[in-house]
Protein backbone atom coordinates (compact mmCIF):
# COMPACT_ATOMS: atom_id res chain seq x y z
CA UNK A 1 0.00 0.00 0.00
CA UNK A 2 2.99 2.07 0.83
CA UNK A 3 5.11 1.42 -2.57
CA UNK A 4 1.33 2.53 -4.62
CA UNK A 5 0.78 5.86 -2.41
CA UNK A 6 4.87 6.79 -3.29
CA UNK A 7 4.07 5.45 -7.24
CA UNK A 8 1.09 7.93 -6.86
CA UNK A 9 2.64 11.00 -5.59
CA UNK A 10 5.82 10.66 -8.11
CA UNK A 11 3.40 10.50 -10.92
CA UNK A 12 1.77 13.37 -10.05
CA UNK A 13 5.09 15.44 -9.00
CA UNK A 14 5.82 14.60 -12.75
CA UNK A 15 2.82 15.93 -14.04
CA UNK A 16 2.88 19.07 -12.26
CA UNK A 17 6.25 18.95 -13.24
CA UNK A 18 5.54 19.09 -16.81
CA UNK A 19 2.40 21.10 -16.46
CA UNK A 20 4.04 23.85 -14.76
CA UNK A 21 7.27 23.77 -17.33
CA UNK A 22 4.65 24.12 -20.58
CA UNK A 23 3.78 27.71 -18.22
CA UNK A 24 7.69 28.50 -17.89
CA UNK A 25 8.07 27.83 -21.80
CA UNK A 26 5.69 30.11 -22.92
CA UNK A 27 6.46 32.87 -20.63
CA UNK A 28 10.30 32.39 -21.64
CA UNK A 29 9.74 32.87 -25.12
CA UNK A 30 7.92 36.22 -24.42
CA UNK A 31 10.17 37.65 -21.88
CA UNK A 32 12.82 37.13 -24.90
CA UNK A 33 10.68 38.35 -27.37
CA UNK A 34 10.10 41.45 -25.08
CA UNK A 35 13.62 42.17 -24.03
CA UNK A 36 14.41 42.03 -27.77
CA UNK A 37 12.09 44.63 -28.92
CA UNK A 38 12.76 47.17 -25.97
CA UNK A 39 15.14 48.93 -27.82
CA UNK A 40 12.44 50.11 -30.90
CA UNK A 41 9.72 50.59 -28.40
CA UNK A 42 12.50 53.46 -26.29
CA UNK A 43 13.51 54.63 -29.38
CA UNK A 44 10.27 54.99 -31.33
CA UNK A 45 6.86 54.59 -28.50
CA UNK A 46 3.81 51.97 -28.68
CA UNK A 47 2.53 55.01 -31.07
CA UNK A 48 5.07 55.03 -33.34
CA UNK A 49 5.66 51.09 -33.86
CA UNK A 50 1.76 50.61 -33.65
CA UNK A 51 0.50 53.56 -34.84
CA UNK A 52 1.93 54.60 -38.28
CA UNK A 53 1.60 52.56 -41.35
CA UNK A 54 5.17 53.43 -43.05
CA UNK A 55 7.41 50.61 -42.69
CA UNK A 56 10.90 51.36 -44.50
CA UNK A 57 13.92 50.40 -42.69
CA UNK A 58 16.07 51.77 -44.88
CA UNK A 59 14.44 55.39 -43.77
CA UNK A 60 13.91 54.34 -40.03
CA UNK A 61 10.35 54.42 -40.52
CA UNK A 62 9.03 51.09 -38.11
CA UNK A 63 4.92 51.78 -38.37
CA UNK A 64 3.27 48.41 -38.40
CA UNK A 65 0.12 49.60 -38.33
CA UNK A 66 -1.13 47.71 -41.97
CA UNK A 67 0.50 44.67 -41.01
CA UNK A 68 -1.99 44.00 -37.94
CA UNK A 69 -4.49 45.23 -39.79
CA UNK A 70 -3.62 43.25 -42.87
CA UNK A 71 -3.40 39.90 -40.42
CA UNK A 72 -6.21 40.42 -38.97
CA UNK A 73 -8.45 41.29 -41.76
CA UNK A 74 -7.25 37.85 -43.73
CA UNK A 75 -8.15 35.73 -40.21
CA UNK A 76 -11.26 37.20 -40.42
CA UNK A 77 -11.98 36.62 -43.79
CA UNK A 78 -10.72 32.67 -43.42
CA UNK A 79 -12.57 32.48 -40.39
CA UNK A 80 -15.75 33.65 -42.17
CA UNK A 81 -15.26 31.15 -45.16
CA UNK A 82 -13.85 28.17 -43.20
CA UNK A 83 -15.56 28.21 -39.72
CA UNK A 84 -18.71 26.86 -41.56
CA UNK A 85 -17.48 24.89 -43.57
CA UNK A 86 -14.93 23.14 -40.77
CA UNK A 87 -18.51 22.75 -38.57
CA UNK A 88 -20.49 21.69 -40.91
CA UNK A 89 -18.19 18.74 -41.74
CA UNK A 90 -18.29 17.95 -37.92
CA UNK A 91 -21.95 17.81 -37.48
CA UNK A 92 -21.80 15.29 -40.72
CA UNK A 93 -19.11 13.33 -39.49
CA UNK A 94 -20.46 13.13 -35.90
CA UNK A 95 -24.14 12.74 -36.49
CA UNK A 96 -25.22 12.37 -40.27
CA UNK A 97 -22.75 10.57 -42.02
CA UNK A 98 -22.83 6.70 -42.30
CA UNK A 99 -19.82 4.31 -41.27
CA UNK A 100 -18.81 3.80 -44.46
CA UNK A 101 -18.35 7.54 -45.96
CA UNK A 102 -16.75 8.85 -42.24
CA UNK A 103 -14.06 5.69 -43.27
CA UNK A 104 -13.03 8.24 -45.79
CA UNK A 105 -14.03 11.24 -44.95
CA UNK A 106 -12.40 11.34 -41.63
CA UNK A 107 -8.91 10.63 -43.21
CA UNK A 108 -9.02 13.11 -45.94
CA UNK A 109 -9.80 15.92 -43.50
CA UNK A 110 -7.04 15.13 -41.38
CA UNK A 111 -4.67 14.22 -44.14
CA UNK A 112 -4.88 18.18 -44.81
CA UNK A 113 -3.27 19.10 -41.11
CA UNK A 114 -0.47 17.01 -42.37
CA UNK A 115 0.43 19.15 -45.68
CA UNK A 116 3.12 20.98 -45.54
CA UNK A 117 2.23 25.09 -45.74
CA UNK A 118 4.45 25.96 -48.93
CA UNK A 119 2.25 23.07 -50.77
CA UNK A 120 -0.96 25.17 -49.69
CA UNK A 121 1.43 28.25 -50.71
CA UNK A 122 2.24 26.55 -54.49
CA UNK A 123 -1.86 25.52 -54.62
CA UNK A 124 -2.58 29.17 -54.27
CA UNK A 125 -0.01 30.43 -56.42
CA UNK A 126 -0.74 27.69 -59.06
CA UNK A 127 -4.36 27.47 -59.05
CA UNK A 128 -6.14 30.30 -56.77
CA UNK A 129 -4.12 33.40 -58.25
CA UNK A 130 -4.68 33.04 -61.98
CA UNK A 131 -8.54 32.20 -61.02
CA UNK A 132 -9.06 35.09 -58.92
CA UNK A 133 -6.70 37.49 -61.37
CA UNK A 134 -9.51 36.77 -63.73
CA UNK A 135 -12.01 39.04 -61.84
CA UNK A 136 -12.39 42.28 -63.92
CA UNK A 137 -11.05 45.10 -61.48
CA UNK A 138 -8.02 46.97 -62.75
CA UNK A 139 -5.18 46.89 -60.37
CA UNK A 140 -6.49 42.99 -59.54
CA UNK A 141 -2.86 40.99 -59.76
CA UNK A 142 -4.58 37.92 -58.18
CA UNK A 143 -2.50 38.42 -55.27
CA UNK A 144 -4.38 39.49 -52.59
CA UNK A 145 -6.63 39.25 -49.13
CA UNK A 146 -8.86 36.70 -50.71
CA UNK A 147 -6.59 34.02 -52.38
CA UNK A 148 -4.62 33.94 -48.70
CA UNK A 149 -8.18 33.86 -46.78
CA UNK A 150 -9.02 31.01 -48.97
CA UNK A 151 -5.91 29.23 -48.60
CA UNK A 152 -5.72 29.49 -44.89
CA UNK A 153 -9.54 28.80 -44.90
CA UNK A 154 -8.35 25.54 -45.91
CA UNK A 155 -5.58 25.23 -43.41
CA UNK A 156 -7.68 25.67 -40.31
CA UNK A 157 -10.23 23.17 -41.81
CA UNK A 158 -8.85 20.06 -40.44
CA UNK A 159 -8.15 21.50 -36.99
CA UNK A 160 -11.57 22.90 -36.22
CA UNK A 161 -13.38 20.03 -37.65
CA UNK A 162 -11.71 17.32 -35.94
CA UNK A 163 -11.91 19.28 -32.56
CA UNK A 164 -15.44 20.29 -33.16
CA UNK A 165 -16.45 16.70 -33.95
CA UNK A 166 -14.93 15.53 -30.87
CA UNK A 167 -16.82 17.96 -28.64
CA UNK A 168 -20.31 16.92 -30.48
CA UNK A 169 -19.31 13.04 -30.05
CA UNK A 170 -18.47 14.05 -26.02
CA UNK A 171 -21.86 15.14 -25.27
CA UNK A 172 -23.87 12.49 -23.45
CA UNK A 173 -26.15 10.70 -25.75
CA UNK A 174 -29.53 10.89 -22.87
CA UNK A 175 -29.67 14.30 -24.55
CA UNK A 176 -30.09 13.63 -27.80
CA UNK A 177 -32.53 10.92 -26.89
CA UNK A 178 -34.38 13.48 -24.27
CA UNK A 179 -34.70 16.16 -27.23
CA UNK A 180 -35.92 13.20 -29.75
CA UNK A 181 -38.50 12.03 -27.29
CA UNK A 182 -40.02 15.11 -26.61
CA UNK A 183 -40.56 15.45 -30.87
CA UNK A 184 -37.66 17.31 -32.15
CA UNK A 185 -36.30 16.36 -35.23
CA UNK A 186 -32.88 15.45 -35.96
CA UNK A 187 -31.58 18.57 -37.42
CA UNK A 188 -33.47 20.58 -34.24
CA UNK A 189 -31.57 18.11 -31.79
CA UNK A 190 -28.23 18.83 -33.59
CA UNK A 191 -28.61 22.73 -33.72
CA UNK A 192 -30.83 23.67 -30.30
CA UNK A 193 -28.98 20.63 -28.37
CA UNK A 194 -25.69 18.89 -29.71
CA UNK A 195 -24.30 22.74 -30.91
CA UNK A 196 -25.19 24.53 -27.41
CA UNK A 197 -24.04 21.61 -25.24
CA UNK A 198 -20.55 20.91 -26.90
CA UNK A 199 -20.05 24.89 -27.44
CA UNK A 200 -17.26 24.85 -24.78
CA UNK A 201 -15.27 22.26 -27.79
CA UNK A 202 -15.89 24.42 -30.29
CA UNK A 203 -14.99 27.70 -29.33
CA UNK A 204 -11.50 25.65 -28.35
CA UNK A 205 -11.32 24.74 -31.87
CA UNK A 206 -11.81 27.92 -33.16
CA UNK A 207 -9.19 29.52 -30.81
CA UNK A 208 -7.21 26.91 -32.05
CA UNK A 209 -7.80 27.93 -35.77
CA UNK A 210 -7.24 31.39 -34.97
CA UNK A 211 -3.66 31.21 -33.81
CA UNK A 212 -3.12 28.62 -36.88
CA UNK A 213 -4.26 31.76 -39.22
CA UNK A 214 -2.55 34.60 -37.29
CA UNK A 215 0.75 32.50 -36.92
CA UNK A 216 0.78 31.02 -40.45
CA UNK A 217 3.62 32.38 -42.60
CA UNK A 218 4.84 30.40 -45.70
CA UNK A 219 1.41 30.31 -47.04
CA UNK A 220 0.79 33.90 -46.42
CA UNK A 221 3.96 35.04 -47.90
CA UNK A 222 3.62 33.20 -51.51
CA UNK A 223 -0.52 34.21 -52.06
CA UNK A 224 -1.06 37.95 -50.21
CA UNK A 225 1.37 39.95 -52.55
CA UNK A 226 3.47 40.71 -49.82
CA UNK A 227 2.99 44.65 -49.93
CA UNK A 228 3.12 46.43 -46.79
CA UNK A 229 0.51 48.74 -47.53
CA UNK A 230 -2.83 49.48 -45.98
CA UNK A 231 -6.28 47.20 -47.84
CA UNK A 232 -7.72 49.54 -49.15
CA UNK A 233 -10.34 48.88 -52.14
CA UNK A 234 -8.85 48.77 -55.89
CA UNK A 235 -12.06 51.03 -57.21
CA UNK A 236 -15.45 52.67 -56.08
CA UNK A 237 -16.88 49.00 -54.77
CA UNK A 238 -15.92 48.83 -51.51
CA UNK A 239 -15.34 44.83 -52.07
CA UNK A 240 -12.67 45.20 -54.57
CA UNK A 241 -10.86 45.71 -50.98
CA UNK A 242 -10.80 41.80 -50.56
CA UNK A 243 -8.09 42.15 -53.57
CA UNK A 244 -5.66 44.22 -52.08
CA UNK A 245 -2.50 43.30 -51.59
CA UNK A 246 -1.18 43.05 -48.40
CA UNK A 247 1.58 42.23 -45.75
CA UNK A 248 0.90 39.74 -42.22
CA UNK A 249 3.18 40.39 -39.09
CA UNK A 250 4.26 36.77 -39.51
CA UNK A 251 5.19 37.70 -42.74
CA UNK A 252 7.16 40.71 -42.02
CA UNK A 253 9.04 38.78 -39.98
CA UNK A 254 10.24 35.72 -41.82
CA UNK A 255 11.00 38.36 -44.61
CA UNK A 256 12.76 40.48 -43.31
CA UNK A 257 14.50 39.02 -39.96
CA UNK A 258 17.55 36.98 -41.94
CA UNK A 259 19.24 40.42 -43.05
CA UNK A 260 17.97 42.84 -39.78
CA UNK A 261 20.30 43.94 -37.55
CA UNK A 262 19.98 47.27 -34.91
CA UNK A 263 17.10 48.74 -34.46
CA UNK A 264 15.05 47.08 -37.60
CA UNK A 265 15.63 44.17 -35.43
CA UNK A 266 14.35 45.04 -32.82
CA UNK A 267 11.63 46.10 -34.49
CA UNK A 268 10.53 42.94 -36.00
CA UNK A 269 11.06 41.83 -32.56
CA UNK A 270 8.27 44.01 -31.55
CA UNK A 271 6.04 42.41 -34.25
CA UNK A 272 5.88 39.56 -32.49
CA UNK A 273 5.34 40.79 -29.48
CA UNK A 274 2.28 42.21 -31.19
CA UNK A 275 1.38 38.84 -32.65
CA UNK A 276 2.17 37.30 -29.38
CA UNK A 277 -0.21 40.29 -27.63
CA UNK A 278 -2.88 39.52 -30.65
CA UNK A 279 -3.25 35.77 -29.62
CA UNK A 280 -3.70 36.42 -26.20
CA UNK A 281 -6.67 38.97 -26.23
CA UNK A 282 -8.31 36.00 -28.61
CA UNK A 283 -7.96 33.47 -26.01
CA UNK A 284 -8.77 35.77 -23.05
CA UNK A 285 -12.07 36.75 -25.06
CA UNK A 286 -13.11 33.31 -25.75
CA UNK A 287 -12.29 32.28 -22.40
CA UNK A 288 -14.73 35.20 -21.06
CA UNK A 289 -16.95 34.27 -23.68
CA UNK A 290 -17.07 31.20 -22.04
CA UNK A 291 -17.17 32.06 -18.47
CA UNK A 292 -20.12 34.77 -19.22
CA UNK A 293 -22.38 31.60 -21.19
CA UNK A 294 -22.09 29.31 -18.64
CA UNK A 295 -23.06 31.66 -15.84
CA UNK A 296 -25.84 32.64 -17.87
CA UNK A 297 -26.81 29.04 -18.36
CA UNK A 298 -26.63 28.47 -14.38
Amino acid sequence: MQNKLQVDKAVRTVLLISASLSIVIVVSIFIFIFRSSLPAFKEFGVQGLLGELTWRPANGSFGILAMIVGSVMVTLMALVIGVPLAIATAIFLAEIAPRGVQAVVRPAVQLLAGIPSVVYGLFGMVVLVPLIRRIPVAGNSGYGLLSAAIVLAVMILPTITSISEDAIRAVPRAYTEASLALGATHLQTIFQVLLPAGKSGIVAALILGIGRALGETMAMIMVIGNSVILPAPLNDNPLTVFLSQARTLTGNIAVEINYASGLHASALFATGVVLFMLIMIVNVSAHAFLNRSNALAN
